[in-house]
Parts: structure tokens; sequence; C-alpha cells
């Protein structure tokens, strides 16, 4: 190492010691042959043995800091059972294509991505997603590689192998912010590329100072000597990447997918978060509470409603089209489908006209909601959505459409402002319903009825005024948010849009990660700040000593090899920080 860094004309902590030790020897073979002086060989094999004895333990050490991807790799199995030709087949998983039936016994580790389509069961999914509690599967519902089948035979439609599989993507994600480099590297390394030049000057001057003043040549290279070997650039190179290891790592067992270490540093510098409301802060799941017609006839204003919304995949809509089909109802094609963003739709039905959507597109085609008006506002106010349904010129009435807030939203809340994180719901919705969830889960700001598009620019504003921001959504309308943002979260039960914008991914969509997140990176940078404090600090020290003769080589070269080995050790302390599992501390 030292040979290859000398021909490259670049310089690390091998050349060092190599430098140094190289002079003990040579200073003990020249008094060796000239039968006079003091002999220093056991002093090199001392300092050589020492960084030896410091390497393996760094070693060691270090392999701790990459227990999570083992941890994770070793839920892949390594064969599946498969259907072909009418009977169960044992082959390795590489082997498994798209749209195979693979059959799963109780106690069984999944080794596919797929749909189930016989059976059911309860999934132990802790260490993909963090989710203690085992999550009730049947059939129609996915299931992920890795967990493990607890209860129930199952047979499952495999539906993404290979790299594509959810587990392939966690460990290339988790591996790719291992490997990343943090912002504050850069300096790290451009520290330590002058360093080892300097510590060269430094020992050269102590040389040439000793000499000069005692005229002791030995006694001037063996301080020399301590000065190449008690140097330590290896405990400023570590003090970054260690942490970030580790604290990535730990990350990921909690089910927080890092996307890179500067994500991570990012992450501990939030002062504001910024909620989408549907799928974030609430279930994801909206249902109709209450239908009002102005004719009096709810199942037409239903089934008008579900005919122009089929085929929609906005939560509102489904939660319409799910109405109506409970009550025997069967919505026709519309005709005419156009969605109008942020404002609602118009689609043509049994050869009428229909516009449904909120007040605001009511308001733009002269429609007058004043008759129903006190009704919506009540609802609005417990939180209810509103939508209007309405003709070409007639109002024909509205349904009102909620969606529960998740059980742990106020807790994630309440979290976020006992770190001092301002917190800012951002929605479509109108003003009366958003501001009734957010009194709900406690948010101290709300921004509503804003266009798809807008969102980035209400992102822009708050980071115009000097707030470090995050943003969590989980919808493809929350990408360009999520990219303007300093740091995205991704709830993942969204889009796979939201999920590759975002910087992290929260794998169980449970907001009391987003405080887990900014925690873990909190205590990384913590770590990487002692880890730095204590390698300049080190050194600082060291080399002075070394130089004024206060330090032998075989000293300093067991301080050199603690230096490193302190670091890594430090990193790993990192271990003790623990999530909040489903906002429980």
């Amino acid at each position: 190492s030292a040979w290859g860094a000398l021909k490259a004309f670049s310089g690390n902590m091998d050349l060092l010691v190599a430098l140094g030790t190289s002079a003990a020897y040579g200073l003990s073979l020249f008094n060796t042959l000239a039968g006079s002086g003091d002999l220093y060989y056991e002093a090199g094999a001392a300092v050589i043995s020492l960084i030896l004895l410091g390497k393996w333990m760094e070693s060691r050490a270090k392999r701790g800091t990459t227990a999570a991807i083992r941890a994770l790799m070793k839920l892949r199995p390594e064969t599946a059972r498969v259907l072909r030709g009418g009977k169960e087949v044992e082959i390795p998983v590489s082997q498994v294509e798209r749209d195979d039936v693979v059959v799963i016994r109780p106690g069984e580790r999944v080794p596919v991505d797929g749909e189930i389509i016989e059976g059911e069961s309860h999934m132990d999914e802790s260490l993909i997603t963090g989710e203690s509690l085992p999550v009730s599967k049947e059939v129609g519902d996915m299931v992920t590689g890795g967990a493990i089948n607890a209860e129930g035979l199952l047979r499952v439609r495999a539906t993404t192998v290979g790299a594509e599989s959810v587990l392939s993507r966690i460990i290339a994600l988790v591996q790719g912010a291992q490997g990343s480099k943090a912002p504050v590297q850069r300096l790290v390394d451009h520290i330590s590329a002058i360093f080892v030049p300097v510590v060269i000057t430094i020992s050269l001057i102590t040389f040439t100072s000793w000499w000069l003043i005692t005229g002791d040549i030995p006694g001037a290279i063996i301080n020399a000597v301590a000065v190449l070997v008690i140097a330590c650039p290896c405990a400023l190179g570590l003090a970054t990447p260690t942490a970030i290891m580790v604290g990535t790592g730990n990350a990921a067992s909690a089910g927080i997918l890092i996307k890179d270490a500067e994500a991570l540093e990012r992450a501990h510098r939030i002062t504001t978060v910024v909620f989408d409301k549907t799928g974030t802060l609430t279930v994801g799941k909206p249902t109709v509470h209450e239908v009002v017609a102005s004719g009096g006839d709810q199942d037409e204003l239903i089934l008008l409603a579900a005919s122009a919304q089929h085929g929609s995949e906005h939560p509102l809509a489904s939660a319409v089209v799910s109405h109506a089909e409970s009550k025997g109802l069967t919505p026709p094609e519309p005709k005419g489908f156009r969605a109008l963003p942020g404002r609602g739709l118009t689609a043509t039905v049994g050869g009428r006209e229909l516009l449904i959507g909120s007040r605001r597109l009511m308001i733009e085609e002269n429609i007058d909601t004043g008759p129903l008006e006190t009704r919506a506002q009540a609802l609005e106010e417990k939180g209810m959505t509103v939508m209007w349904v309405a003709g070409k010129k007639d109002l024909l009435g509205f349904i009102a459409v909620g969606d529960a807030i998740k059980p742990h939203a106020a807790q994630a809340v309440a979290r976020l402002g006992d770190a001092g994180i301002e917190t800012v719901m951002l929605t479509g919705d109108n003003r009366r319903s958003a501001q009734a969830i957010a009194d709900q889960a406690g948010v101290d700001q709300v921004v509503a009825e804003v266009l798809p598009d807008h969102k980035a620019e209400t992102i822009k504003r708050l980071k115009g005024e000097g707030k470090t921001v995050g943003m969590v959504g989980d919808g493809i309308n929350d990408a360009p948010a999520l990219a303007e943002a300093d740091i995205g979260f991704a709830m993942g039960t969204g889009t796979d849009v939201a999920m590759h914008t975002a910087g992290i991914t929260l794998m169980r969509g449970e907001p009391t990660l987003v405080s887990d997140a900014i925690s873990v990176s909190k205590a990384t940078y913590s770590k990487i700040k002692q880890n730095l404090f204590w390698a300049f600090i080190y050194n600082l020290t060291a080399l002075p000593l070394a130089a004024l003769g206060f330090l032998s080589p075989v000293i300093a070269g067991a301080a050199m090899a603690l230096s490193s080995v302190s670091v890594v050790s430090n990193s790993l302390l990192l271990k003790r920080w623990r999530p909040s599992y489903g906002g429980k501390s």
C-alpha cells in the first residue's frame, strides 16, 4: 500500500509507517555494522505488530457496521416451490419467473414478491418494514419476499422477481447509501490529501531541530520516526463513513430507507415538515358518509357520480364507486371523461352532462350551491370532503366522503413539535375540512385548496423564508413537491414515482417514521462530529508530543492503532439508537 501510494505521488498512513520503521531499521543496521550505538530493531517490529493488531481490531469493528446488510441478505431464501404441470417443483429462487405460482408453507420465508391467489395468513414483515406485529393477509393482498409466513398454506402468483423485487431494491438502496459520501466528507478528504505531506514535513523539521540542538543524530531519527508513526489520517478517513454505515443500516432495520449520505445529512437540519393530507396523515381509504340529493333520490345521485368516475384512480372516486357497488348498483361506463386537476371532472352519463368536484368548480361553472351550503359546511367542519354533483346548469346534490386520520398521526406531529420542528399540512381540499383534520393531528399550519402543480411553489416559498423543508407525500402529484423540498419523505405504501423522487422512503407508511428518520440523522451526525473532533484533537495533541521527544515509536504506534479503533467503536455505539415502533417509544 505504501509503495503504491509513493508511485502515485500520494500519501497514506501506510506510507508514514513504512518511512518511520524503515528509518528505525536503517539506523539500527548502520549501528550494527559500525559496532556502536543503540539498536531499534524491536521498536520497528513492535510498531508494525501493534499497527497490524489495530488493523485486525478495526476490521472486526467495521464488520459490525455492515450487520444490517448481512441481515437483509439472509432474508433471501435459496429455493422456492413452484407449480409446474400441476406438481410442486423446488427450484432456485433465481429461476422463478413472473406469473409463476409459488407455494409457501407455514413458517417459511416468502421467496418472491407476489399476490395471494389462495389461502390466508399472518406475515412477519419486521425485518423488512420494521413493523413488529404480524400483518394479516388474504386473497388479493400483496406479499413481500423475505417476510415469514406465520400460519396457513399460501399460493402466491409472482409479480416481481430478481433485482426488481422489493428486498433486492432495499439491499441495493442501503448498499448505495453506505457507499456514498456525505458533503462533510469532501472537506475531510481535502484535509487528508494534504495531511501526509504536512506530517512528513513536520518529521523532517523534528529531525533537523533535534540534530542541530543536541547533535544526537540517533535521537533525532527516533523522534522523527515517532512523528511519522503517531500521525493517523486513518482516523479522519473513518470518522464519517463508519457512522453513515451504522446509521443507514439502523434506519433500514426500522423501515426507513435513506437514498444516500447527502439525504441523511440534510435530514438533521430540517426545521419545517410539510405533510400531504390523503394517505399521509389520513389512512388513504376514504368512505362515503352522507349523500344529499336535491331531488331526494340518493341512489340515482350515487349511480350518476359512480358512473362518471368509473375507471378513475382518485381515492375519492374509488370511495364513490365502492359505495355504489355495495348498494347493488352497477355504474355504466361514462363518455367524454375529462379530468380537471385540483377541481374535479366532467363526463357524460346516459346522454347527461355531469360536473363533479369542488366548490371552486361549481363557482367557475355558475352552479348555485346555496340551498345545500349549510349542510355541506357542517360536514366539512367535521373533516369531510364534499363532492358536488351538477348537471349542465343545475345542482343535483353532493356526496360527503371521510378519510380517517392515521392512529399515530397526532403523536407523529407532536414528536416533531417537541423537537422544535414546525409542521404544515398541504392539501387540495377545502379549508374547513382541511382545518378539521389538521386540528385532529395537531398540525401548526394549513395550506388548503392548493392545485397539484402548485404544491412545489408552496415548498419553494417556505424555503425562501429561510426554512429547511422536509416534504412527506405518497402520490404522483406529490413528486414535484418532494423534489423541490430539501429532503423528500415518500410513504412506502404510495407510488413508485414518489419513492423514486424522495431522498427517504418510509416502508410502513407510518408518519411517526418521519421523526425517527430525523432522529437517526441527528444521532449519526452527532457521532460524525464526535469522531472528527477526536481525530483532529488526537493529531493536534500527539504530533507535538512526538516532535518534542515525549513519545517513543512503540508508544506512538500503539496510540495510532488505538485512535482508529476508537473512532470505529464510537460509530458502533449508534446501534443503541431505537425507533418508536408504531408510535411507541
